[in-house]
């Protein structure tokens, strides 16, 4: 039988690594991108397509699963996996960023965080065990641990105690894991880095977190607002204090230039919701720079979406087609563009796995801010 979970790195470059993570249901191969599957679905995408771009893995959100349809029935009816088709992994979110963000009334304590729906304003309680038993039902192949996350504008002394609660919970995350039975024994649990923009917090949660031990370990608590530049910062040391021979995962990041900068300072994976909400509203990801489809000089443009990407979009359809269905709001615009966007980002990965195994990544990640960062003409 394959192995629970065995993270390899077959090439560095510079703090670049490239590797895979062996899992029951699949190996991944990273640098990762991680396309989100919010509600069991990946917006405007049918699961074997989003397989057919080059996805090894995508991410299911515990915070709407609990809501809608509710982890139980998810677990009744054979599981995340045989809901939604996706017979390869899936990380799941704990639910603690989405508690914190969307949530009304939420009350946080020690125990947890007792909150009312966005959807129909139900009272509900997410501790660390039941985050843990959510993943569980769901059947999620990478868990990841209940946490906080401060706004990075906060006093120094609440992102501390926020860290130290976090780190609390993800004792709490480990063990109620542990308890899993057969799903612990199939899974793996990653642990979650706080402590905002500051260093010496940073270091101390990695050491509470290295402590507890974990299969994977996320640098959380950015791409919240604080700016490319000050999250850039926070990686030029956090994933060091990471251990070195675990995956490093970038929650919540980002735009394609992001993704760059990240691999480059030593992440191994991501998700992000950009390239699927970008589909919807108009906007493609392109080896050129971002573009966007309303706009009325591409009414007459029969070229291809981006002639660098051999994607099913790019391939059939005219840049002047995919801006007429957006200017319509025809449902298959978002189709097109949000196909068209995780192509690219699974291609912009695979390139950066092959730059770092042929050891050119840094001249690899010139040419593409050279390219991506000007603007298109």
């Amino acid at each position: 039988m394959t192995e629970r979970f065995k993270f390899s790195i077959a090439a560095t470059d510079g703090k670049a690594r490239t590797g895979s993570i062996q899992m029951q249901r699949g190996t991944i191969a990273t640098p990762a991108f991680m396309p989100v599957g919010t509600a069991a679905t990946v917006k405007a995408m049918k699961p074997e397509s989003v397989r057919a771009l080059g996805a090894d893995i995508i991410l299911g959100n515990t915070y709407h699963l609990m809501l809608r349809p509710g982890a139980e029935r998810v677990a009744k009816l054979g599981g995340l996996h045989k809901f939604m088709n996706w017979d390869r992994p899936i990380l799941t979110d704990s639910g603690g960023y989405q508690v914190m963000s969307l949530s009304d009334l939420r009350k946080l304590t020690e125990e947890g965080v007792e909150f009312r729906s966005h959807i129909d304003g139900s009272k509900h309680m997410l501790t660390p065990e039941r985050s843990m038993e959510i993943q569980r039902l769901l059947g999620s192949d990478i868990v990841m641990a209940f946490d906080e996350c401060p706004r990075a504008d906060r006093p120094r002394e609440e992102i501390a105690a926020s860290m130290e609660l976090s780190m609390r919970w993800a004792k709490r995350s480990r063990d109620g894991f542990d308890s899993g039975g057969e799903h612990a024994a199939r899974s793996a649990l990653f642990g979650i880095q706080q402590g905002a923009l500051d260093e010496e917090l940073r270091k101390i949660s990695a050491e509470k977190l290295t402590d507890i031990g974990f299969d994977g370990y996320a640098v959380g608590g950015l791409a919240v607002g604080e700016g490319q530049e000050a999250m850039f910062g926070v990686l030029d040391y956090a994933p060091g204090h990471l251990p070195e021979d675990k995956p490093r995962y970038l929650m919540g990041v980002g735009k394609p230039d992001d993704l760059v900068g990240a691999v480059e300072r030593g992440i191994d994976m991501f998700d992000c919701v950009l390239p699927t909400r970008s589909g919807r509203n108009g906007q493609a990801f392109t080896w050129n720079g971002a573009i966007n489809l309303r706009n009325a000089r591409f009414a007459e443009d029969t070229g291809p979406l981006d002639e660098r990407c051999e994607c099913p979009t790019c391939s059939t359809y005219s840049l002047a087609y995919l801006h007429h269905l957006q200017k319509s709001g025809e449902i298959l615009g978002a189709m097109l563009v949000t196909e068209h966007n995780l192509a690219f980002y699974q291609s912009l990965m695979k390139a950066m796995r092959g730059a770092i195994a042929g050891g050119t990544f840094s001249a690899f990640a010139a040419d593409f801010r050279r390219d991506y960062l000007k603007d298109r003409k």
